[in-house]
């Protein structure tokens, strides 16, 4: 088998995160973390922009407990394309504890789509960051977007806050729920309101379909750990706004750190600072991620 090595300039993921002091609620969901490779088993895209460490299933299952979660949401990340073999083996391995996000392209059959559906496949990435993709086929997306509809899928998006406007009107013409990738990666150097993140929040307020990560503060703040303070007034206030479309969740393995890489355990001290309430902190990491991931177990608070 071809042998992958990590791209020198990024970090591997933190060897011993620590044990958090923050406790979860029971049933909490990881509702973005990713699994890759290992590159030997699962070969990453030849038209990835970056290659990552491995991190497996059963690392991502260890830090899921040891961190006090109790489920996951796999996300689907451009270094292995549109070949989710690795994201359908971590999901028929979790024993119904994961579900997962895929990245498929506009030829996929519906064979294929059923047989992702079945291993826990919920919705579907569409990746607009241009530093990490090439041409966006719209056409293609927008077939997409009409096919797994009727599944009752979702789509998640990931842009950069600079992009909103560009792809605004595509966005809100989608016909399924919509999950934004860490709020849109705003500039937490703007202003928290009356600047470029009020469109960010004007898409949240008239689009109830609209759901958003409050999560990756690591890869949005400025000041950097261990409190990423500032990123707090952003996440919180849309957290305070729309309680019950917000999702949180670690980004493990941390693909494409340079600066530095965040311990897991610390960064959950993250969510009491953006989530202010015991009710707030449930809906975020468990009443949300259930409604939209396992809605036939989910009970409505």
């Amino acid at each position: 088998m071809t042998s992958f090595t990590m791209d020198a300039k990024w970090l591997p993921f933190h060897p011993s995160p620590a044990k958090p002091s923050y406790i979860v609620p029971h049933g909490s969901v990881d509702a973005h973390c990713h699994v890759f490779g290992p590159g030997t088993q699962f070969p990453f895209a030849p038209e990835r922009k970056y290659t990552p460490c491995d991190a497996s299933k059963n690392q991502l299952f260890a830090l899921r407990d040891h961190l006090g979660f109790s489920r996951n949401v796999v996300v689907q990340a451009s270094c292995h394309g549109a070949d989710n073999s690795a994201l359908v083996d971590a999901l028929q391995s979790s024993e119904g504890l994961a579900r997962g996000v895929a990245t498929i392209k506009n030829d996929v059959s519906d064979g294929e789509l059923t047989a992702l559906h079945e291993a826990g496949v919920r919705g579907v990435r569409f990746n607009f960051v241009k530093r990490l993709v090439d041409s966006l086929p719209f056409a293609d997306l927008q077939s997409i977007a009409d096919r797994i509809a009727p599944m009752g899928w979702h789509i998640v998006i990931y842009f950069e806050a600079d992009d909103l406007a560009e792809y605004y009107d595509f966005f809100t013409a989608l016909p399924t729920t919509v999950v934004v990738d860490h709020m849109g990666r705003p500039d937490v150097n703007a202003p928290l309101e009356g600047g470029r993140f009020d469109l960010f929040m004007k898409l949240m307020a008239e689009n109830n379909n609209f759901w958003t990560k409050v999560s990756c503060p690591d890869r949005i703040s400025k000041l950097g750990p261990p409190d990423y303070a500032d990123v707090i007034p952003f996440a919180r206030r849309v957290v305070e706004a729309f309680p019950d479309r917000v999702l949180w969740g670690t980004d493990w393995p941390h693909p494409n750190m340079k600066s530095h890489m965040p311990d897991d355990g610390n960064l959950l001290e993250f969510i009491p600072n953006i989530a202010g309430t015991e009710e707030l902190q449930r809906k975020l990491l468990v009443d949300n991620p259930m409604r939209l991931y396992w809605p036939e177990e989910s009970v409505d608070s």
